[in-house]
């Protein structure tokens, strides 16, 4: 059953393969937003589409994800636009980070010296 948000049907689950490309309009029935609101995320750089103008635009099924994000930014912390595209670009920013320490940590592994045995507790 879809939950309603700001008066349009959202969908409680939405699986879309990565090739998957969306209009303008499919990506705005899919986060339950008017078109406008989309064109707003897209007038801010939260959002990126590939095409020259409305009409043409083209969006990643990534974009689904990004914008309810955003649309929940908004309506829960009361932040504007600007501040939910800065919130997301850092949260962005964390998981990369994130990724690249792992990496290295995966990469240090082999080179890190083994761990003394442990002894246990005598009582």
């Amino acid at each position: 059953m879809a939950r309603r948000e700001r008066g349009l049907p959202v969908p409680e689950a939405l699986v879309l393969d990565e090739s998957v490309q969306l209009t303008l309009g499919e990506l705005a029935r899919a986060c339950g937003l008017e078109v406008e609101a989309v064109m707003e995320m897209v007038e801010v750089g939260l959002l990126e589409p590939r095409g020259r103008g409305p009409l043409r635009w083209r969006f990643p099924a990534s974009s689904v994800a990004r914008a309810r994000r955003a649309a929940r930014l908004q309506a829960d912390l009361e932040l504007n636009l600007a501040g939910a595209a800065l919130v997301l670009e850092l949260l962005d920013e964390i998981r990369a980070l994130r990724a690249r320490v792992r990496a290295l940590e995966q990469a240090l592994e082999p080179c890190a010296p083994p761990s003394p045995p442990r002894r246990g507790r005598r009582g």
